[in-house]
């Protein structure tokens, strides 16, 4: 990464400032803005996030934030009520209060003598759902948005549920922020409050997961905080960006889809990672294009962006399975809308003997499927972060406990763009059931690459708002979307459809093991191929960004990924370790780290043995000051209920402060 220095513009920092909230509370910002701000007002750009702006974010946030701020722009970081150095305790994600915050926190922006009056809203994950949510109510001053990495419908693409199954994800995700909750404002911003703000925290975050999983329907709580419900909410111009090993590629298709306002759309190859440090690679000089972006809306300057077409993706190559890329192989493609008529819709029928043809001719039957529970041992996390083993491996291991659909060598190669969609028939011997689908590309040597995937529960069949239980024997025929995805399918390889009736740890098992019976003459895949060339992209500059922050890591980060399997009981375990690091920060001399640890267990024919535990372990100090806190949450189960054991620990100076825990017991609802 280029390090552009020196700035264009001298640039000074607030290190720490209360913005002050119509009921008394005070919400914490840093903000970095032009030296000359206060009798040069500039435009602001605001991110919103729990993620603590003096440590955990800083490293990011101070690469990226003087860059802007020295291209004539006031970058404000907020820390949500109850996070970071901010007052209050925060209960859930998204919540009324949140969202009214964030109205009421951009209208004091706007109204501060170094802003001008226009405000951008900006965020990755979190920060891009709110930013969406914010653009929704319509805060007079807000005039923009980038959302990165983000949903407009917290129910069908969130970490929560995938095609109304459970996704493991979910008790993960509820971890870290069990573990971030636990944490106390920064006492050199905040004084001798912080104790008290502290325990407030530890006494009322609450345990998320339990929130969850009392909703696994697309419920009125889902619906909040889901632009989908209703686009024309938004008329602001959106710039919404992801990556094909993202967990939220397919909301950029549907905002550049529904939006009425101005929007683009980009993808590229990435995880979960902001673009100009986008990994899987090629990175990009994505400050570069978000500078084009805020000069365009924020400025009022014509910089070309909204003449070039509004969606850019990247056009993957194949790759060898691999559970970590470093980079992948393609070039970027433009589209001149989505859907986008340079995309053809092709059947592909299924033959009871595993062919998959596009020309017909094979014959129907009836084939049996009832998956070994390990069936997904190598899926990868619903939302890869490009640390080590996240992402799928080679899939001949959870083939062998699928059915399988493959195509002959393929003659020429075939260009993939768009979401992929199995047409199922079949029938089931149990009330509740789980289909996972697979697109796999077969190199000549057997390789088998996963390209995209989908999930569905099947009594959601007809509605994730009312699912409905399966009467055994009955025949259904149902339609699996899979994520979107640019690939090419090279000439000579082969094109694999892998079925399964799990995808653990992917995704929770059904309550009783199940046999479905598939009826291939019924069933069709059908592929969403792109006809040659019109639109080819260049590409983008490499990525460049500010000075990094000044910080040294005691123990550097580090990631694994372990699978185990037990050769007496046959259970599976996938155990993921994420140590965050122990870094020192220069400038106010405080070191943090965190650690977490994830294991997902289960048997290979008993539903009911499936766990999931997750620790988290926090720790913060100073020379003469240091807290740290272990959050353990597991879910269990039985063909009734869902079971969470909660345990919260945390110290100050050593000393046990809490030592809290807590049970639930939540049924299951057709999961």
């Amino acid at each position: 990464m280029k390090i552009d220095m020196p700035l264009p513009r001298p640039v000074r920092e607030i290190e720490h400032l209360e913005i002050p909230m119509p009921d008394g509370t005070r919400l914490a910002a840093r903000i970095w803005m032009p030296e000359d701000a206060d009798t040069h007002a500039v435009p602001a750009i605001l991110e919103y996030i729990p993620y603590r702006k003096n440590d955990k974010t800083l490293e990011r946030d101070h690469a990226r934030a003087p860059w802007l701020a020295a291209r004539g722009y006031a970058y404000v970081r907020v820390d949500l009520r109850g996070t970071g150095e901010s007052e209050g305790v925060m209960t859930d994600e998204y919540t009324e209060t949140e969202l009214q915050d964030g109205c009421d926190a951009i209208a004091w922006i706007a109204d501060q003598a170094w802003c001008d009056g226009g405000v951008g809203i900006v965020g990755i994950s979190w920060g891009g759902f709110n930013g969406l949510q914010l653009a929704a109510l319509r805060p007079p001053a807000l005039k923009a948005v980038v959302s990165i990495c983000s949903t407009d419908d917290r129910y069908a693409d969130d970490i929560h549920y995938m095609g109304g199954t459970l996704l493991c994800e979910q008790l993960s995700w509820a971890s870290v922020m069990f573990g971030i909750n636990t944490l106390p404002p920064d006492p050199a911003h905040v004084g001798d409050r912080w104790r008290e703000m502290w325990e407030a925290r530890l006494d009322g975050s609450g345990v998320w997961l339990k929130n969850w999983l009392e909703h696994q329907t697309r419920d009125a709580s889902w619906k909040h905080g889901s632009v989908c419900e209703d686009y024309s909410d938004i008329t602001i111009p959106v710039y919404a960006v992801s990556g094909w090993a993202d967990g939220y590629c397919r909301t950029v298709f549907r905002l550049v889809e529904n939006l009425d306002g101005p929007v683009k759309g980009l993808v590229g190859p990435w995880a979960h990672r902001y673009p100009h440090v986008g990994e899987p690679g090629p990175a990009i000089d994505w400050l570069g294009e978000e500078i084009r972006w805020w000069d365009q809306w924020l400025k009022g300057e014509d910089t070309g962006i909204m003449d070039e077409p509004p969606l850019r993706l990247f056009m993957q190559d194949h790759g060898r399975p691999q559970t970590h890329y470093t980079r992948r192989d393609g070039h970027w493609i433009t589209e001149p809308a989505w859907p986008s008529p340079n995309i053809r819709r092709t059947t592909f029928a299924l033959g009871a003997d595993g062919r998959l043809s596009s020309s017909g001719g094979l014959s129907g039957g009836r084939v049996e499927l009832a998956s070994p529970l390990w069936v997904g041992r190598h899926g990868g996390k619903w939302c890869s972060y490009a640390h080590p083993g996240d992402q799928p491996g080679d899939q001949r291991r959870d083939d062998a406990g699928s059915l399988t659909f493959e195509t002959g060598p393929l003659n020429t190669p075939l260009h993939m763009v768009g979401d992929a969609t199995l047409t199922l028939s079949f029938t089931a011997d149990r009330p509740v059931a789980q289909v996972a689908v697979r697109l796999v590309d077969v190199a000549p040597d057997g390789a088998a690459t996963r390209v995209s995937y989908g999930m569905l529960n099947l009594t959601h069949r007809d509605s994730h708002e009312n699912p409905a239980p399966l009467t055994p024997g009955q025949t259904y025929t149902v339609d699996v979307p899979m994520k979107h995805v640019a690939q090419t399918f090279r000439a000579g390889h082969r094109i694999r459809l892998g079925v399964s009736s799990c995808y653990f740890p992917l995704a929770w098992p059904a309550p009783e093991p199940v046999t479905l019976a598939i009826h291939t003459g019924q069933s069709m895949l059908n592929l969403p191929l792109r006809t040659a060339a019109p639109g080819v992209a260049h590409g983008f500059e490499e990525p460049r960004a500010g000075q990094p922050l000044d910080q040294s890591f005691e123990a550097p980060p580090q990631s694994e990924w372990v699978l185990r399997e037990d050769a007496e009981t046959g259970r599976v375990t996938v155990e993921v370790r994420d140590h965050e690091g122990a870094a020192h920060i220069a400038a106010h001399g405080l070191t943090h780290s965190a650690e977490g640890v994830e294991r997902y267990s289960v048997l290979p024919d008993d539903p009911a043995s499936a766990e999931g535990e997750v620790t988290w372990t926090h720790e913060m100090r100073r020379q003469d000051w240091s807290v740290r806190t272990i959050t353990r949450t597991r879910l269990t189960c039985d063909s009734i209920d869902f079971h969470i054991s909660a345990h919260l620990q945390a110290f100050a100076d050593d000393i046990r402060v809490r030592d809290d825990r807590q049970e639930f017991t939540i049924p299951r609802n057709n999961v």
